[in-house]
């Protein structure tokens, strides 16, 4: 990978490798990783996982093995105790130090992962908005989604445009902004600050492999997780009483094998059910990989096309 030159100033590279999951991502970081190597250039892997950041999570993320961390260094896996929820913005922060330690070393760092909102906040920025006073927020979130959407109409418009009537989440998050600042959270957005993305010399490339092969490659991995470590996983996280609304609770395969060892339904019913919730969620991600990213970024169906435009 060669650097691009911008204003007179040579702007140091970063691969980025993004795709949903089981589509191959880990994998191909390895390879450029060889190749790298081969032309006595280091690359160094960054997790870019909203799940693989958990230590706690280490066999249902499917984060790298033992095997693969001795190949090639990784930082950023396991890096965040699950009792702690990691933001978009923390983890952005926490990549924009590996990747300044990675390129003072002269290596290169591999971004890996499909948390399309992990990418986008490393790149592009954040939005400056203050944190909302915890009364705001309390009678924000007190209120029926329905009136909270209707409130939006007349507060925001925008947002309440554009989200959808059952997305209680997301029109709580834009109705406490603008009560709590008077700003809508769409021009708040327009403000964003502290991406990376026009100080570095991006090389990316978005794996978006066959549906069916890829639903299948999720089936057969939650499979081969209950088998290797998942259960010990959720019983160690359950011994804790973490908050269920952590997102180390909220992932996936968590509450599907939480629901077994309760005894409320068999191990078959928990591993459909986990199987499910992975291929719902790769579909989530292969549709915001495909319309989300900017559109010259290569999309491609396998590795081997992945392979010509990275090495």
């Amino acid at each position: 990978m060669s650097t691009d030159e911008s204003s007179g100033a040579s702007r140091e590279p970063v691969a980025l490798i993004a795709g949903p999951t089981a589509s191959g991502k880990s994998a191909l970081a390895l390879e450029l990783v060889d190749v790298l190597a081969a032309r006595d250039r280091k690359g160094v892997i960054v997790n870019a996982d909203s799940a693989q950041v958990y230590a706690d999570l280490s066999v249902l993320s499917a984060s790298p093995s033992p095997a693969d961390m001795a190949q090639a260094e990784h930082r950023l896996f396991g890096a965040w105790d699950g009792a702690d929820a990691c933001s978009a913005a923390e983890w952005a922060e926490a990549a924009k130090r590996e990747i300044a330690d990675i390129h003072a070393q002269r290596a290169v760092p591999i971004l890996v992962g499909g948390t399309g909102l992990y990418m986008r906040t490393l790149l592009d920025g954040i939005a400056p908005i203050p944190a909302i006073p915890a009364h705001v927020r309390e009678a924000v979130r007190a209120l029926p989604t329905q009136d909270a959407y209707a409130e939006l109409a007349l507060a925001d418009p925008a947002s309440h445009d554009r989200l959808d009537p059952g997305d209680s989440q997301r029109i709580a998050r834009a109705l406490e902004v603008v009560r709590a600042t008077g700003v809508t959270l769409g021009d708040w957005q327009l403000r964003k600050e502290g991406g990376i993305g026009d100080a570095v010399a991006l090389k990316p490339v978005i794996l978006l492999p066959d549906r069916d092969w890829l639903y299948a490659r999720c089936d057969a991995r939650f499979v081969t997780m209950m088998d290797e470590g998942a259960v010990a996983e959720v019983e160690a996280l359950l011994t804790r009483n973490l908050d269920p609304d952590l997102p180390v609770m909220r992932a996936i395969g968590v509450r599907e094998i939480a629901g077994w060892l309760r005894g409320e339904y068999s191990r078959e019913e928990a591993i459909a059910r986990g199987q499910q919730a992975t291929r719902n969620y790769a579909k989530r991600q292969y549709t915001w990989l495909r319309h989300q990213p900017p559109e010259d970024w290569p999309r491609v169906t396998n590795a081997g096309d992945a392979r010509a435009l990275l090495f």
